[in-house]
């Protein structure tokens, strides 16, 4: 994002943290504005349902596949209760004794195609879902947010694992997995819309990237708070994605302290980062994503040489895969 877009989301975001400027003591919590979601197009009157799309591209794989997903979802053809943000907030005291408080936006849950009524909440590549945060005005979050989601959801959903193989990465099991999902939220009576968590994998950044280019890195699916059925990995390819794997968007717009910041900004600084991030500032992270997600096109990026990439602080990724 260059400077003058930067600029111009921050000015439209500096209207939200005014809840946190505006009384003297206890501070309200910061709203979320549906204005963070201008960049999603109307969802068509004839826009496909979850079980249209599902349908369409049952026979697809691969490539094929992650085309048609993208491509529908940057259509719009996104539920009505994706449509607005919910606020999570990190707190951390850093080490010159100063407290932060930062608020970031996200979306209730994970993306998904179609209505309200009828919807598939779609798993897809690492470079698909980067892609359509960008152009959403959005990114991916870090395992230490994705933990924050989780505790601060208003609703948590049990993992319910399918029997692994082949199979984890069919259309079949991204719609059969839908459908459990579906029946545990009508059984809990669980309405859309609400801040929900636990039910799927996230897709996360991490400094790992940098030195693992070519794979996907996966988090979370939370059976208690600070109790993830996956560890941070990146054992996976970057082609892969199966049924579990979920995408939750996060504003690149945030408020640290009641002022408004973009995510990036604070992911690279040294201090706030530790808020954010468990294993401290990404580096260049903008260009990071940049480089993962022209993944899309199939061809893989030219990082940097390894002395110029970040340490590599990952232990054997081999030990922590769930499938």
């Amino acid at each position: 994002m260059n400077k003058r877009a930067t600029n111009l989301l921050l000015l439209a975001y500096a209207v939200l943290c005014v809840p946190a400027l505006a009384f003297a003591g206890a501070t309200p919590p910061v709203a979320c504005s549906d204005e963070l979601l201008q960049k999603i197009p109307a969802r068509a009157p004839k826009a496909m349902t979850g079980s249209e799309f599902a349908h369409r591209v049952e026979a697809l794989s691969g490539s094929d596949r992650e085309e048609e997903i993208e491509t529908e979802l940057l259509a719009g053809d996104v539920p009505q209760f994706l449509r607005r943000a919910a606020p999570v907030t990190l707190r951390d005291t850093l080490p010159d004794g100063s407290n932060v408080r930062i608020t970031v936006c996200v979306l209730p849950d994970y993306l998904a195609i179609g209505s309200d009524r009828d919807f598939l909440t779609i798993p897809m590549r690492l470079a698909t879902a980067l892609d359509v945060a960008s152009h959403f005005g959005f990114t991916l979050p870090t395992s230490k947010m994705v933990d924050a989601i989780y505790e601060q959801a208003e609703v948590h959903l049990a993992p319910q694992p399918l029997p692994a193989g082949d199979q984890m990465r069919s259309t079949d099991y991204y719609w059969h997995h839908n459908q459990l999902i579906a029946e545990q939220r009508m059984m809990l009576g669980v309405p859309l819309g609400v801040l929900t968590a636990g039910h799927k994998k996230d897709l996360v950044i991490t400094n790992r990237l940098w030195r693992y280019p070519d794979r996907v890195a996966i988090y979370g699916w939370h059976r208690g708070i600070d109790s993830p059925i996956q560890p941070l990995s990146t054992v996976h390819g970057w082609r892969y994605a199966d049924y579990s794997h979920g995408v939750r968007l996060i504003s690149t717009a945030i408020c640290v302290n009641g002022k408004p910041m973009s995510i990036f900004e604070a992911l690279a600084d040294p201090g706030l980062s530790r808020v954010l991030s468990g294993e401290g500032p990404l580096l260049r992270v903008t260009h990071l994503i940049s480089k993962l997600a022209a993944l899309r096109l199939d061809v893989l990026p030219t990082f940097p040489t390894p002395e110029l990439m970040p340490s590599d602080t990952a232990f054997s990724d081999v030990a922590n895969m769930t499938h």
